[in-house]
């Protein structure tokens, strides 16, 4: 005669084990290392920033931005990829203070992968200033450019969820312990026919 607690217990530790070793081979793309690192102080303002994710991902347009207070933004140049880092030259602009580097990145899976790192600059980021002036007999003329800022852009959806397991997970593992529950259940009556 069949025990169906026992088909139960066996039914649920089957649909765990699914979940349980599916969750690594479904692993989203994360970032591992940065520079500047998460709550680091940086004593100078940094000329490019680079990202480190635990497997190869593509920037997306204008996914990279750094932001500060007092509406500070950064210019962000085109990122470099090398693998799994992605480094991009920038020019810094603010104030001392707090600083958040935002990036969104396609990982390999095609799942966007969105994330903040937060530092702080310990000196005022300066903008250089670069004067042209002409000298001629009768005249001098001055002219003063002014390097652009980015505008930081639009905001970013909402960042998927990557510290989960993927909903399929939790459907097929669902119905693994369903079907041995149903199984377990007929068996029984049978077996007391």
């Amino acid at each position: 005669m069949f025990n169906v607690r026992r088909i139960a217990t066996v039914a649920l530790l089957s649909g765990m084990a699914l979940v349980v070793t599916a969750t690594p081979a479904f692993a989203h793309a994360r970032l591992i290392a940065s520079d500047p690192a998460e709550n680091a102080a940086v004593a100078a303002p940094p000329q490019q920033i680079s990202l480190t994710f635990n497997e190869p991902v593509t920037p997306v347009e204008n996914g990279i931005t750094v932001t500060g207070s007092e509406g500070a933004a950064w210019t962000v140049g085109v990122p470099s990829v090398a693998g799994a880092v992605i480094t991009v030259p920038v020019q810094p602009a603010g104030p001392a203070g707090p600083y958040t580097l935002s990036y969104r990145v396609t990982s390999s899976d095609g799942d966007p992968v969105t994330g903040d790192v937060p530092f702080t600059l310990a000196v005022a980021a300066t903008t250089t200033t670069t004067t042209t002036t002409t000298t001629t007999t009768t005249t001098t003329t001055t002219t003063a450019t002014e390097p652009t800022t980015s505008t930081p852009p639009d905001a970013a959806p909402p960042a998927e969820d990557d510290s989960g397991l993927p909903v399929w997970v939790w459907i097929v593992g669902g119905i693994v312990v369903v079907a041995a529950l149903v199984l377990g259940i007929r068996l029984a009556r049978r077996s007391g026919s």
